[in-house]
């Protein structure tokens, strides 16, 4: 995961900046809305900690210039701004949650992996022509509804979710057949095969690569 913070207080910036890397998340900042629109315009955030008030462009405007753009990265307002009022415009504008300062660092990282697991359950993953539903349960390739068994569509998410890294089988026996050890079976090559058979084989780009001595890896490329 990667989160820009933006906030006008380097003390904020940098006690969260620290708890985030120390629980393994990186992380940039941002000091006035500008430099954040300009930040997020740029470069791929997973979640962003939005102050409302900024030097320059305010919070608020900053997250209405997201969504009209077509933005959806993830946003948790951390502010001093604790009215019920400002709690329902924060979440109005489209802002995923809401939370107040002076905060405990192990509530907001909480709220971060919270938000974070529910934009990953609802987003459309894609990978050069596929495109994977979560909420509707479908991949389509070119447009092409792919016709997966519900282990297969299961094992092409978990490889979606690394996308461009190598998942070993052991990995994949433990989140797609909630196996914890290797019980010396090809199920996950078999299945494999079979998704590659749908996935890969009618058209030119393999999505799916094998990783020698590493396992299988998702990308548009070998």
């Amino acid at each position: 995961m990667k989160i820009l913070i933006v906030d006008d207080d380097p003390k904020i910036r940098s006690f969260v900046s620290r708890g985030l890397q120390e629980s393994g998340i990186e992380c940039e900042s941002a000091e006035d809305g500008e430099t954040a629109l300009a930040r997020l315009r740029s470069e791929p955030f997973d979640l962003v900690l939005l102050d409302v008030m900024l030097p320059g462009i305010q919070g608020w405007d900053v997250l209405a210039t997201l969504r009209r753009d077509g933005r959806s990265v993830p946003v948790i307002w951390v502010t001093a701004r604790d009215g019920v009022d400002e709690r329902v415009k924060g979440l109005q504008l489209g802002g995923d949650d809401y939370v107040v300062k002076p905060f405990a660092f192990a509530e907001l990282l909480a709220r971060i992996q919270a938000v974070h697991r529910r934009h990953a359950l609802s987003e459309v993953r894609r990978v050069a022509d596929l495109e994977i539903d979560p909420v509707a349960g479908t991949a389509r390739r070119a447009g092409r509804l792919l016709d997966l068994t519900r282990m297969e569509y299961t094992l092409l998410r978990k490889l979606a979710e690394h996308e461009g890294r190598a998942v070993s089988r052991g990995e994949l026996l433990k989140s797609v057949w909630g196996i914890e050890f290797d019980p010396g079976t090809n199920v996950v090559d078999v299945h494999v095969r079979r998704l590659r058979r749908k996935l890969d084989a009618p058209f030119t780009l393999p999505l799916i690569h094998t990783v020698r001595g590493s396992g299988y890896r998702l990308a548009d490329h070998a």
